[in-house]
């Protein structure tokens, strides 16, 4: 008998994921220290690290799946000249490559609630890939490639009592703190779609890659990743 999944949204696992539920807003507003006093070891806090970032950077990807796509060759722009800000510890981008994912970019555009609802959007026929309808969630665009969703399936946007076919815009309860649009995407949301420009980057004390945990935070997984030599081949 398989094995039930866990509620990606349970409050006991105070694992915080891709998602407007209140739920996650409260995971995240009461969310405790990184590290709890029996975590001491090294590898505790590496561990602890590579958790709660698989978490956050999750669309239903094993952990076989992600070893697959995981790069242990990260940028190299870790060099602070003169007295200009240096940049974020690079290993913040150790999760760029997910940022490719059609449903992570629908999610990432706002036309889904949660990584789930996109992953769903996909599945039901109601996202193209440059024009042409397309099914999988897993697929990893290119540099300029349009991803356009019906707008009917868009999760803010609702039919009018008065039966008017413009469609009304119906934010979410506590959506606000999401709100916000990586500048490697490229969003127009009077047509409902999305450019994928180029990979996320660092810059001088900012990192483009979206996440509720620190640069050295996800420094942290990166090695616990390198030290057991799960690298890819």
């Amino acid at each position: 008998m398989p094995r039930k999944a866990a509620r990606p949204l349970k409050l006991s696992r105070q694992l915080i994921s891709l998602s407007w539920n209140p739920r996650n807003l409260y995971q995240l507003a009461t969310k405790r220290a990184l590290f709890n006093e029996k975590q001491k070891t090294l590898f505790q806090h590496m561990w602890k690290a590579k958790r709660d970032t698989r978490g956050y950077h999750n669309a239903e990807i094993t952990e076989r799946q992600w070893l697959r796509m995981f790069d242990d060759q990260l940028p190299t722009l870790n060099m602070k000249f003169n007295n200009r800000p240096g940049h974020p510890n690079t290993a913040s981008l150790m999760y760029a490559c997910m940022e490719r994912r059609v449903d992570f970019i629908v999610f990432r555009s706002h036309f889904a609630s949660s990584i789930w609802m996109a992953r769903h959007m996909i599945a039901h026929g109601k996202v193209r890939l440059n024009g042409k309808r397309f099914r999988y969630p897993s697929h990893q665009v290119k540099d300029g490639d349009v991803i356009s969703v019906e707008p009917d399936a868009v999760a803010t946007l609702k039919k009018p009592a008065n039966g008017s076919p413009t469609l009304d815009f119906a934010p979410f309860p506590y959506q606000q703190p999401w709100m916000f649009l990586p500048e490697y995407l490229e969003v127009n949301y009077n047509t409902c779609s999305t450019v994928f420009l180029r990979d996320p980057v660092t810059k001088p004390n900012v990192t483009e890659l979206p996440s509720p945990y620190p640069p050295n935070f996800h420094a942290l997984a990166y090695k616990f990743y390198i030290r057991r030599g799960r690298t890819r081949k």
